[in-house]
This record gives C-alpha cells, sequence and structure tokens, in this order.
C-alpha cells in the first residue's frame, strides 16, 4: 500500500491561492509494518501471559495488526502505534477468554453413567417378567399394587378408590407381595 498521501492546506495569510503540503494524520503502512517487524514477539508474549494457548495468542496478536492497520488513520501519533496495539492485543484476549468462558457455560452438562447395552437389556427381562408375574396375580390384588406403589397413593387412598376398608387393602397388598416375590424367584 502506498504511504499517506500529502494534503493541501490553504495558508491563511494568503487566502486560497497559496498551498503548501503536509502528511496526513494517522499511522503510515511502512510505520506499522516496522512496528510489526520490531514488536511482534513482545506482543505475542503479552498475550500469552492473558491467554492459554500459543495459536490463540497468535491469533490475537494477527487480529490486533490487522484491526489497527484498518484504523490507523484514527492514531494520530505514530509514537502511539505501539500502545494502541498493545491495549487492542488486551482487547482481543479479554473477548477470546470471554468467548471461551460463555462456550464452557453453555455446554451440555456431562450425561451420568449411562447404562450399558447389556444392563438395558437385564432391566427390560425384568421389567418384563414384573409385568407377566402382576398379570398372574388376583385382580384385587394387582389393583391395590398398581395403586399403592406405581400410582404412589396412600392406603386410605387406595381404599377409597376402591371402596374397600383399609384392612382388606393391607391384606390385599401383603399377599400380592408375597405372590410376586414366589413369581419372580420362579426359574423360567
Amino acid at each position: 500500500m502506498p504511504a499517506a498521501r500529502p494534503t493541501r492546506i490553504p495558508s491563511q495569510r494568503d487566502g486560497a491561492d497559496d498551498t503548501s503540503t503536509v502528511p496526513a494524520s494517522g499511522t503510515t503502512v511502512d510505520h506499522l509494518t516496522e512496528t510489526y517487524r520490531a514488536h511482534y514477539r513482545s506482543l505475542l508474549g503479552l498475550a500469552a501471559l492473558l491467554l492459554d494457548d500459543t495459536a490463540s495468542c497468535e491469533d490475537v496478536v494477527q487480529e490486533a495488526f490487522i484491526r489497527v492497520h484498518s484504523a490507523r488513520k484514527r492514531v494520530r501519533d505514530p509514537e502511539k502505534t505501539l500502545a494502541y496495539l498493545r491495549q487492542t492485543v488486551v482487547n482481543l484476549s479479554r473477548s477470546a477468554l470471554r468467548r471461551r468462558i460463555l462456550g464452557l457455560k453453555l455446554l451440555s452438562k456431562p450425561m451420568p453413567d449411562m447404562a450399558s447395552a447389556e444392563e438395558g437389556a437385564y432391566d427390560q427381562l425384568e421389567r418384563d417378567s414384573l409385568i407377566k408375574a402382576m398379570k398372574g396375580l388376583q385382580r384385587r390384588q394387582r389393583e391395590v399394587l398398581v395403586l399403592r406403589y406405581f400410582a404412589d397413593m396412600t392406603e386410605a387412598q387406595v381404599a377409597e378408590t376402591l371402596g374397600i376398608s383399609l384392612g382388606s387393602v393391607k391384606a390385599y397388598g401383603s399377599r400380592g407381595i408375597a405372590a410376586l416375590r414366589v413369581a419372580m424367584e420362579a426359574p423360567a
């Protein structure tokens, strides 16, 4: 890229007729290139103090130079280019850390230890044998056990729902559990 173009500023003593040339304000590309050569490693070290991996540090420093290059007209004093670069490296490092933290927060939480396929199959077999054993119970025993343990009702609620006494609920429940125990322990 060419260096900054000179601009014409009219002289105040003669009006608009006499012009002199002064360089436009801002950091030149040549100055930025020299700053890059001289201070790349120190800026990389600054980023390394803020970030933990080399690739991110290099990305941050490169991005800082790109941004300063894009905004070089705003850096009016070329001597402040390095300070502007340092601040840009710090800001970009902070942004990178923020993105990492946000990414970690948004990651789904790890699943609890899942049962293996074998364990899942075994659980399914147990479930199937329980259903088969439940079908072998008397109707009232099955009703009491389902309402008491699967619907999570109290004995009084089961008695009211089925229209039987509390003692009957206890008797049917006790006999039903005993029959299930025998049916589940029997070899298939």
